[in-house]
């Protein structure tokens, strides 16, 4: 039998451990890839508040990009009654015009948010923004 014929090395040799030991490196550095977000993009709240002068949503946003025009938009969630609490819920997401941007550069934009297409007041408002991170802001019933 010719010892050549699995690469070069016989059964048991050292060929097999490196070959092992390659695999297992390159199927880890696969596993890892998979698990970073793509271009490392994530926006996030480094403050957030209620304008009660102008009645806005006052949003400090961080995050990567190429240019810092990317522009935020909310998508308001519907309002939810929580047992044992006088206040309902509501969730917001934030949305990035540029989200598929790579992160490049940091980049730091406060934002302000109508609360116009708000669906109920006085309410607690969690804003959301990919991939996990949360900022609750209480909003007052409107003047």
């Amino acid at each position: 039998m010719n010892s050549r014929a699995r690469g070069g090395l016989a059964s048991g040799g050292r060929g097999d451990r490196g070959a092992r030991w390659t695999a297992t490196v390159l199927l880890g550095s696969g596993l890892a890839a998979l698990l970073l977000p793509l271009g490392s993009h994530a926006d996030s709240f480094s403050k957030a508040y209620y304008d009660a002068r102008t009645d806005q949503l006052v949003v400090s946003m961080t995050y990567g990009g190429t240019n810092s025009n990317h522009t935020f938009a909310l998508q308001w969630g519907q309002c939810q009654d929580v047992n044992g609490s006088k206040l309902p819920e509501v969730a917001a997401e934030v949305l990035d015009s540029q989200w598929q941007d790579e992160a490049v550069r940091p980049y730091k934009k406060t934002v302000r948010f109508s609360l116009a297409d708000m669906p109920c007041r006085p309410a607690k408002v969690t804003l959301r923004t990919a991939p996990r991170f949360i900022y609750t802001v209480l909003i007052p019933k409107q003047s």
